[in-house]
């Protein structure tokens, strides 16, 4: 009878007490949050098909370096600074109705956004987005006939009388289109590539002689302002500081 009094009397104690521990909902699906800290930095390289070009073409000299600076989770700045040096020609048949040298530099400024959606830890990107570039350059005209119509029975080209004329002071600016994907290859090294349409908005050029190819634009096509170009980067990411990130994951029951 003790044995049973003693029982009850440690059961109507203990009784309150774990009551008062279940007095919160128990949760059925608990939720683990987890801290993951994203690197931000800049990133800089070189455009690869511009060094391969310069080795693989003798009319052709040229050097970009590219760069990219992190502001948020998805956007980053962007810009490419270049020089360019390449000499063209055009014939007719096995005439040589002129040949030209074009020299000069350029920026590009803007910005990208990344649409990929990487995993943690990883900084790899699709992107799209859009620059503004200035180029400033000089033309050369090297050498050029004249076609020659007082012969009524056999019309001739007639070699210039003014070759190697230079027509400086020339400069160009373009919007970009730019449409690119970067993937880590090792540590902190990436390999890029990008396609760029770009639309003039300003070209100055010499009425002696137009302006037929800009350095970091390519060709410009008479009748159009749209242009083509592309590049093959390389490039290594500087981290500067991380910024925390927080996901939570439901646990399945």
């Amino acid at each position: 009878m003790s044995r049973y009094s003693i029982s009850l009397f440690v059961s109507m104690v203990l009784l309150p007490i774990c009551m008062l521990g279940q007095s919160e909902p128990i949760d059925l699906q608990p939720k683990d949050t987890v801290e993951y800290k994203d690197e931000y930095g800049l990133r800089v390289g070189v455009d690869l098909s511009k060094l391969v070009l310069s080795f693989a073409d003798e009319d052709y000299t040229g050097l970009e370096l590219v760069g990219d600076y992190r502001l948020t989770q998805k956007l980053y700045l962007a810009a490419e600074i270049g020089n360019e040096t390449k000499t063209q020609g055009e014939s007719l048949n096995s005439t040589l109705l002129y040949n030209f040298k074009t020299s000069g530099s350029y920026i590009k400024v803007g910005a990208e956004v990344n649409t990929y959606q990487n995993w943690f830890g990883m900084n790899n990107a699709i992107t799209i987005g859009g620059r503004f570039a200035v180029a400033s350059f000089s033309q050369t005209l090297n050498d050029y006939t004249i076609f020659n119509s007082n012969h009524l029975y056999n019309p001739d080209f007639l070699p210039g009388i003014q070759p190697n004329q230079e027509f400086s002071g020339l400069n160009a600016s373009w919007l970009e289109f730019v449409m690119g994907i970067k993937a880590e290859l090792f540590a902190n090294i990436y390999i890029g590539m990008s396609a760029r349409l770009g639309f003039l908005v300003s070209n100055k050029e010499d009425e002696r002689f137009p302006n037929l190819w800009i350095p970091g634009f390519n060709k410009v096509t008479d009748g159009s302002n749209f242009g083509v170009s592309y590049n093959y980067s390389i490039s290594y990411f500087i981290p500067l500081y991380k910024k925390s990130k927080k996901k939570k994951e439901e646990s399945k029951q």
